[in-house]
């Protein structure tokens, strides 16, 4: 499954329309005013499917990622000098981000969970994402909102 969002370019708060491959909408994220990135993550009708919420008052960013109510998992940015590294509680699922902090790879062991790639020369931020099970595609879409807004977070955005 191939994914890609963009920020819109107009918006006070972040908010991102997923596309698949044939320029459908899949999700829709929009953020809310809060203490920290709250996204609220949407289905093309308008259903409610999860949220990422930034916790407050940490030294690094740190994001707990919610469906149904329920805390599915956290992400944390860890302190590193060379490489954006990422520690995942969820699912066993590990994520790893290239030198410039473009590219990024889940993976579970040696599967691979989901592919990030943001494109260049764009207005605003373009991410690709290509998921090879379809049934992880929302949680990997709240991974790549949290590495989003972590980078906003730190000025890197």
């Amino acid at each position: 499954m191939e994914l890609l969002f963009q920020q819109r370019f107009f918006s006070w708060f972040d908010s991102y329309d997923v596309y698949d491959r044939d320029g459908n909408i899949v999700y829709k994220v929009k953020g809310e005013l809060s203490w920290g990135h709250r996204l609220q993550i949407y289905d093309a009708p308008g259903r409610h499917l999860g949220t990422v919420q930034e916790k407050v008052f940490t030294w690094l960013p740190k994001f707990q990622l919610y469906t149904d109510g329920r805390l599915v998992g956290t992400l944390n940015k860890e302190l590193t000098f060379l490489r954006p590294k990422f520690h995942l509680d969820c699912n066993g699922w590990t994520v790893e981000g290239n030198f410039w902090e473009w590219d990024y790879q889940v993976t579970e062991g040696s599967r691979l969970v989901m592919a990030l790639s943001k494109e260049l020369w764009n207005l605003t931020d373009t991410y690709r994402m290509d998921i090879p099970r379809p049934e992880d595609a929302l949680l990997c879409l709240m991974i790549v909102l949290s590495i989003d807004a972590a980078k906003c977070s730190q000025g890197n955005g």
